[in-house]
């Protein structure tokens, strides 16, 4: 059996196309009294902070595999993704740790 034309092309631009990679960064967070965690900035490991602006939503979600968070923030007037991955419950001293999403360099 033949795939479609249109389909055929719209498989091999989904298998084509890069994926996001997680790039795992330093957050400096605070915690209001009721325990909301709210990002405040963000250290690239190169030492650059990117100030978070706003902070426009959070929702839970599913971190490939793992309970988290999203955060939709806004760093200098551009809305970007943080993700927060939760930790397994049994290493209580590692509550979890903030990524973003780049696309790989090109080689």
């Amino acid at each position: 059996m033949q795939i479609p034309f249109l389909i055929a092309e719209e498989m091999t631009r989904i298998v084509n196309h890069p994926r996001p990679e997680r790039v795992y960064v330093k957050v400096n967070s605070d915690f209001d009294s009721t325990g909301y965690m709210q990002p405040k900035s963000i250290i690239w490991k190169d030492g650059r902070v990117f100030k978070i602006d706003e902070v426009k939503d959070f929702r839970p979600a599913a971190v490939y595999g793992r309970t988290g968070d999203c955060y939709t923030v806004v760093i200098q007037g551009e809305m970007k993704y943080l993700f927060f991955e939760r930790s397994d419950p049994r290493f209580a001293s590692k509550f979890g740790r903030w990524f973003v999403e780049a696309m790989p360099a090109s080689s």
